[in-house]
């Protein structure tokens, strides 16, 4: 993992608190439903009347690909904005989904981790590039990398909470605990207002012991910081991104996407239930 401080950077950046909510969606372990999470669940809150933006921050550029942006068609994406080469609007695409949005990723973006680090506030570039421009939409969800680099750390700098979804398997507990640790260095440097928005339980089969344990493990660790909704194992979600739309889209009657239509009505009761609080 990179150091933490970069040229020039402030201490204690406090996120301002105003629309949109933004939520990075991580885990530094791959094959754990990030993108999958991040994609449909931006779905159904859009599904809600909100207006959502998603970033793909991931080199990968699956979040990207999920929401039906063709590679030819990404001039433009979170790579010039991280960098600087072109503000927000610009980088803005639509989507199928009514009030669903992506700034999508671009080929470029793999060897931003090697450019961000000479660059004065490398771990401010995210979030100085959405302040400006954002304030049309409620929720911002950023698909980070699966990885712990300067990318995710620009993720974490920008974002008001962390939605960690979590594989049901033997080696999840190990993995929380370095994200966790890792959000906690962030929070004293960087960033004292993020908080865990969630953990999401994924890819659950209930005919799988070791999975009714583990998620019963998570629980007695986190508490209330575990998403009641829980996403099974399903094919029609796998299926769903070689189709270039969501799950919720290709088939809404689906375990998987009835899933996260309950994930998005829990995540907006709960900031709700913050907001009166």
């Amino acid at each position: 993992m990179p150091e933490l401080m970069g040229p020039s950077e402030a201490l204690a950046v406090v996120p301002t608190g105003k629309a949109p909510r933004i939520v990075a969606v991580a885990n530094q372990k791959g094959g754990v439903g990030k993108t999958t999470t991040a994609i449909n669940l931006a779905t159904g809150v859009a599904a809600v009347g909100k207006r959502v933006l998603i970033v793909d921050l991931d080199p990968q550029g699956n979040a990207s690909t999920g929401l039906g942006i063709a590679r030819a068609s990404r001039q433009t994406g979170s790579y010039e904005l991280l960098m600087g080469f072109a503000p927000l609007a610009e980088a803005i695409q639509d989507t199928a989904v009514p009030g669903l949005f992506v700034v999508p990723s671009t080929a470029d973006l793999s060897g931003a981790e090697i450019e961000l680090i000479d660059l004065e506030r490398r771990s401010f570039r995210l979030r100085d590039a959405l302040l400006p421009g954002a304030e049309g939409f409620d929720y911002l969800f950023i698909d980070c990398p699966p990885s712990l680099g300067l990318l995710t750390i620009n993720a974490l700098v920008a974002a008001d909470s962390v939605m960690v979804p979590l594989q049901c398997e033997f080696f999840a507990l190990e993995g929380l605990s370095m994200l966790m640790g890792t959000i906690e260095r962030l929070k004293r440097a960087y960033n004292p207002a993020l908080e865990i928005q969630g953990i999401v339980l994924t890819m659950f089969d209930g005919r799988n012991n070791l999975a009714g344990q583990v998620a019963a493990d998570v629980r007695g660790h986190l508490g209330d910081k575990v998403y009641e909704t829980v996403i099974p194992r399903n094919v029609r979600i796998s299926e769903a991104p070689s189709h270039g739309v969501p799950a919720l889209l290709y088939d809404h009657h689906c375990a998987g996407s009835l899933a996260y239509m309950r994930l998005a009505s829990e995540m907006l009761r709960r900031d709700a239930s913050l907001r009166v609080a």
